[in-house]
């Protein structure tokens, strides 16, 4: 059968859907294979969030069109969030590219991948693309009123979809919604992914009970609003209900949740992450300011202070709980005023982990039409200093752990060196917070990935912290290793492709 490769950009959002995709073509016989040069297929998952993502995107798509023109590749597929965007427009300028599947349309890529993918609908995509294309305030209502039509994507996938996981054996994302009817002006994700909608209860849990089978210790749920779990169902208190309900599952020793909205963070929610051990203290709340007047031109309400409030009864409920946000500078607006409002936030707030996004134009998006813009050089430089006042603010948290003792999840050895090995604490998430960079282990025992460990913190730089083994859990946390019965295929960031059974 062919190879096919993969190049998945963006968030774990869409991490997930490369993998529903390289499931669905294993599980008809195709070959995953990380290198580009042997691949019979190139397929490339596009993000189009941002300007950076989307020129990232382009870039990586004219990348692989090279390997068509000079390798042994017979085919071009682009995927994902650029393909709502640009559908027509990737076609027509990058002839190379033989097919393009919609975020709604994951399951077609097998269709694509045989060629026998045909344009069903092509008419009223086509126009959803050249509606796009304008500028004017009637043709963003227009497409707004297109997408809400029978073309906005409706697909979720469930737990009998077949999945290649790319992330290391002992971790894995759940994806339990989909979708946003949040109407925040910068924004086009409605546009991108869809209505809200969220993925069956049982569906999840069944999900999270065969990664556990396969030897996953940790799940990370996502979603764009992981607190709306439920509302669409009917469910009271949706993601409370699932969380408690996955913390009992076997196996799983750490269950994670991203991308909090901050008026649905709830005492309930609260209560219940404080009560189960295996939920993890950690909080990730995207709050894109602290200005009142910016948030509103942004139409997500609140200000800094109601934030302060909540962040504080997040700190009295849940002890030692490590918090993530992000900001957006630069918007539309944004005085010199709201810029040291949102600083002064920050210094108060001692978030664990921040990032700061810069601000850029999209024609489709609410804020492209409002006045107050700001440059280019007045973005970054906002940017920098927020991120330098963070920068202080973390490594002043990191260097207060020195000398104390943490359980953490061994990740294995660096991709760095493979002299020291690396661990997590539950207050770091995968790929976006820092980690423990493990420099000793004490005993004989032969450590493995996933397994739960006491680290001595020995030493802290601004982001990451250094740390020995004194202990490793074994058996007693009930900790056995991921089985070797699943095809594996080594891929660009040497964690290993695997195929559930």
């Amino acid at each position: 059968m062919p190879k096919v490769g993969f190049v998945s950009l963006g968030c774990p959002k869409n991490l997930v859907d490369s993998e529903v995709m390289m499931g669905i073509l294993a599980r008809s016989g195709y070959e995953i294979t990380p290198r580009a040069a042997e691949a019979d297929v190139l397929v490339v998952n596009t993000c189009s969030f941002i300007e950076p993502a989307q020129k990232e995107s382009v870039q990586a798509i004219l990348e692989m069109a090279e390997y068509k023109k000079f390798g042994s590749a017979q085919k071009l597929i682009v995927a994902g969030c650029l393909v709502e965007r640009f559908r027509n427009d990737i076609r027509e300028q990058i002839p190379e590219v033989d097919a393009v599947v919609g975020t709604g349309e994951v399951e077609e890529i097998l269709r694509a991948v045989r060629g026998e993918l045909e344009g069903g609908t092509e008419e009223i995509r086509n126009q959803k693309s050249e509606i796009r294309k304008e500028k004017s305030e009637e043709k963003r209502r227009q497409a707004a009123a297109l997408q809400k039509g029978q073309e906005s994507p409706t697909w979720l996938y469930t737990d009998a979809t077949p999945r290649v996981f790319t992330t290391p054996r002992h971790a894995a994302y759940i994806k339990i919604n989909e979708g946003c009817d949040h109407p925040c002006t910068f924004c086009i994700i409605p546009e991108l992914r869809g209505q809200f909608r969220s993925r069956r209860f049982e569906s999840v849990v069944r999900e999270a009970e065969n990664l556990a089978q396969a030897g996953v210790r940790e799940v990370t749920l996502i979603g764009q609003d992981t607190t709306a779990y439920g509302e669409d169902l009917g469910i009271r208190d949706g993601l409370p209900t699932l969380i408690e309900r996955l913390a009992q599952v076997d196996g799983i020793e750490w269950v994670r949740f991203l991308y909090c909205y901050p008026n649905r963070v709830t005492p309930r929610l609260l209560e219940t992450i404080a009560a189960h051990a295996k939920l993890v203290k950690y909080l990730d709340i995207p709050l894109q300011h602290a200005s009142r007047t910016v948030l509103a031109r942004m139409k997500r309400g609140s200000s800094g202070e109601a934030f302060l409030g909540m962040l504080k009864r997040i700190r009295k409920t849940i002890r030692g709980v490590s918090l993530r946000t992000s900001f957006l500078v630069g918007f539309p607006g944004e005085t010199e005023k709201d810029f040291r409002e949102l600083c002064d936030f920050v210094r108060e707030a001692e978030f664990d982990w921040l990032g700061v996004f810069a601000y850029s134009d999209d024609e489709t998006a609410e804020s492209f039409v409002l006045d107050g813009k700001v440059d280019a050089e007045t973005i970054e430089d906002r940017r920098e200093q927020l991120m330098a006042i963070q920068k202080k603010i973390s490594a002043r948290k990191l260097h207060s752990r020195v000398g104390t003792r943490v359980t953490a999840m061994l990740e294995g050895p660096s991709k760095e060196t493979e002299l020291v090995w690396e661990a997590r604490h539950e207050g770091m998430a995968p790929e976006i917070d820092g980690k423990i960079i493990i420099t000793e282990i004490a005993g004989d025992a032969e450590p493995q990935q996933g397994q739960m460990a006491t680290v001595e913190i020995t030493k802290a730089h601004e982001y990451d912290l250094i740390g020995k083994v004194v202990k490793l859990h074994g058996c007693s946390a009930g900790f056995t290793p991921a089985p070797e019965s699943a095809r594996e295929v080594a891929p660009r960031d040497a964690s290993p492709f695997r195929v559930l059974a």
